[in-house]
């Protein structure tokens, strides 16, 4: 048999996998044609010593695939098939970070230009779309390492591909980053908050306006196809919203840190607190399937902390807000409501007709403050509502003997917790019940509240005393000159907010930005 024959049918052996997967009368996929064979003698495996002919440097491509779960592929024209790896995080960008690498079947040549969907119920179903391409300087092939340099059009530098163990590799950028001013996304990012304020500050063109969103804070971090949540206490709430895992298949390989607001809407499309509460407290199983079926919920997006490798904090908002519309994060469970500059009394009237809690007026040059309270972000409700911690609770009496009555609720204050007043309505019973097994396991003998609260002798002897660890959601029509509240509604439990946090919002007038100069 002639040489170019017997190199035509072991090339052609090399892509049996990659035939038996697929049905090409189903699939747009190009059929398993070899493509031309390397000079020199066929060799047993990829020696170090075979390449393409003289003066072809080999070629490569990354395809980003959106199959069930996205993932990078690369292939490296080897032999005349393409070698190929599955990448589920992508190339990683920064030497200190390896990316799991999965060995898959060998690709025909023709693959190097493929794009396209591939039908449902084909092997590999989804849409392909190249990311990359370009050549690549090959310096050692053999059975457990791969060490080439790619030069592509986006990717640019020495890259190890190792082996681990049977069918797992990892991928390790060798040389330093390609963006010298690269930074890691962090792990953790505290919220910037809002100070709460009676009035919104002048209409000077200085201020954007935004809806103030009835639901739970979450930041996320979304990197190589995956999402991880994280609430106002730096806790882990990824496993609680499955359906926001679908945001990572639309970043796509961007690298992004956003924030904003998880809700729950009504049939009328507004934010619901207590519709949430069901959500906030299941994070699996049977439970959580269900609740999720009857309250979806929706992230609804309003900064960008972090983008490709660059903190964007130090940004003004203007500019923040630009790069977070240019992400066009619009979708069934995630939206980008757009904000307003000027006109904020007319948008506060259109908040309080159509029920919402109210508006948040943000300066156009000011930067974000993790974990800071500024007056940079003033926030202007319809509505009065106060995170308060409970710190004991009364006896029901009549319909609810034998149940919760009141809370008895407070605030910190120079370390201490000053009672702010009881709320005894905007309970359904369900949650008297809930709150009555939270409640039993944080009996203690004496009052937290310093001084005592200000109860009448008979009152305060059936006050029911815990351990200050929860906090409620409260509604109420204004502060007492005693400093209690004056008709409080009980909204439902923050889970996500530390008591030590809880402080009593008093509305102060915006003042110019700390940013400013």
């Amino acid at each position: 048999m002639a040489i170019g024959s017997a190199l035509e049918v072991e090339m052609s052996d090399k892509l049996d996998n990659y035939k038996a997967k697929r049905d090409f009368s189903a699939t747009p996929e190009p059929d398993a044609e070899v493509g031309p064979a390397p000079e020199g003698p066929a060799r047993e495996g990829r020696p170090e010593d075979t390449a393409p002919g003289a003066g072809e440097a080999p070629r490569f491509v990354i395809q980003e695939h959106h199959a069930r779960r996205l993932h990078w592929d690369l292939r490296l024209e080897r032999d005349g098939v393409l070698a190929s790896w599955a990448l589920p995080k992508g190339v990683p960008p920064d030497p200190k970070v390896n990316h799991l690498a999965v060995p898959t079947e060998d690709h025909p040549l023709l693959y190097l230009d493929f794009a396209g969907d591939i039908p449902t119920g084909s092997y590999g179903a989804g849409t392909m779309m190249i990311w990359d391409r370009g050549t690549y300087d090959c310096e050692k092939w053999d059975s457990r390492e791969v060490i080439v340099t790619l030069h592509g059009q986006r990717v640019d530098g020495r890259y190890a591909l190792f082996r681990t163990g049977e069918g797992r590799w990892m991928i390790h950028r060798m040389d330093p980053p390609q963006d010298p001013e690269r930074e890691p996304m962090p792990e953790q990012l505290a919220p910037m908050l809002a100070t709460s304020s009676e009035v919104l500050p002048g209409d000077d063109g200085r201020w954007g306006y935004e809806i103030k969103w009835d639901g739970v804070r979450m930041i996320a971090f979304v990197a190589g196809g995956t999402v991880k949540l994280q609430g106002r206490r730096l806790l882990d709430a990824t496993a609680r919203y499955p359906e926001l895992r679908g945001l990572g298949d639309v970043v796509s390989s961007h690298e992004v840190v956003l924030d904003g607001e998880v809700v729950a809407l009504d049939h009328e499309g507004r934010p619901d607190f207590g519709m949430l509460q069901q959500r906030m407290n299941v994070s699996e199983g049977a439970a959580l399937r269900r609740v999720a079926s009857q309250v979806p919920v929706v992230y609804m997006l309003f900064d960008v902390l972090y983008l490709d490798g660059h903190m964007t904090i130090g940004l003004p908002y203007t500019e923040r807000r630009r790069l977070l519309e240019s992400l066009s994060l619009s979708g069934p469970s995630w939206q980008t409501p757009s904000y307003h500059v000027g006109d904020g009394a007319a948008l506060l009237d259109a908040t309080r007709a159509r029920g919402l809690e109210g508006l948040v007026a943000k300066r156009l040059d000011s930067v974000y403050r993790p974990g800071r309270r500024s007056t940079s972000w003033v926030k202007v409700k319809n509505v009065n509502r106060q995170e308060l911690v409970v710190g004991g609770w009364l006896p029901g009496q009549g319909h609810r003997s034998g149940r919760l009555g009141a809370l008895l609720v407070g605030y910190y204050r120079d370390g201490e917790l000053r009672y702010a007043g009881r709320v005894g309505s905007g309970f359904t019973d369900q949650e008297l019940d809930r709150l009555g097994d939270l409640l039993g396991p944080l009996a203690r003998a004496t009052s937290p509240f310093t001084p005592p609260p200000p109860l009448p002798p008979e009152v305060a002897r059936q006050g029911r005393w815990v351990e200050p660890t929860l906090v409620a959601e409260v509604a109420f029509s204004e502060w007492t000159h005693l400093g209690t509240l004056r008709a409080p509604r009980y909204k439902g439990m923050r889970t996500d907010v530390d008591p030590r946090s809880v402080v009593r919002e008093s509305a102060a007038k915006a003042e110019p930005s700390e940013d400013e100069g």
